[in-house]
């Protein structure tokens, strides 16, 4: 059984995970997979339903704590194309029938058709919960986050980065156009519009 501990600091060893409660929300970090891919699973505390972001990898893991934390899993959505971010998708779909979604230009290579397209401005609603998509690019066309705030939070900002931004910088990009392309959206899209005390969660390592 995967440990979970709910002493939250934001970070967690691999294939161990720790959940932080929220007012209105619980939210289940877990590291998978050889490149310590993060994946989450945040509940509407009301409603039980569940959103899973990235289905990276160790899909006995992932479909573990859901049995145990997702008494509802209501969506799954993969924040970009790169492969160690969806390698338990077909897993978990076909263990759970969750619907799935992605950026449309992410779509492609995804081992699942998305059920849903998501656009930047876009909203995801999990129960109580919504979920704004910014749609970053530079990491790679289609990369999306996702911004839970209002009444289920502490107040703050609470932001599901994937890949584009970690402690420390931006994602990483291969061409001077994307790395151009990924600064100007994380400047425009994140920094103007979040204030400081925005908690963000990558797609790897801490928070």
């Amino acid at each position: 059984m995967t440990v979970v501990d709910d002493n939250y600091t934001g970070h967690v060893e691999p294939r161990t995970a720790a959940r932080r409660i929220l007012p209105g929300a619980s939210i289940v970090k877990v590291s998978v997979g050889p490149m310590d891919n993060d994946a989450y699973l945040v509940t509407c505390s009301r409603t039980g339903e569940t959103l899973l972001i990235d289905a990276a990898n160790d899909s006995a893991v992932l479909l573990e704590l859901i049995e145990r934390y997702a008494p509802k899993l209501s969506l799954i959505v993969t924040s970009h194309q790169h492969q160690d971010h969806w390698l338990a998708l077909e897993d978990v779909v076909a263990a759970t029938g969750a619907p799935t979604a992605a950026h449309s230009l992410d779509a492609g290579p995804l081992p699942v058709t998305p059920d849903r397209l998501l656009a930047d401005g876009d909203t995801v609603t999990i129960g109580d919960l919504n979920f704004d998509v910014i749609h970053l690019r530079g990491h790679t066309p289609g990369s999306v986050a996702l911004a839970l705030s209002g009444p289920a939070t502490d107040g703050r900002v609470h932001l599901f980065t994937g890949d584009c931004l970690f402690p420390g910088g931006p994602g990483r990009t291969t061409r001077s156009d994307e790395f151009n392309s990924l600064m100007g959206d994380l400047e425009t899209r994140v920094f103007a519009e979040f204030g400081d005390s925005t908690v963000v969660y990558p797609g790897h390592g801490d928070d």
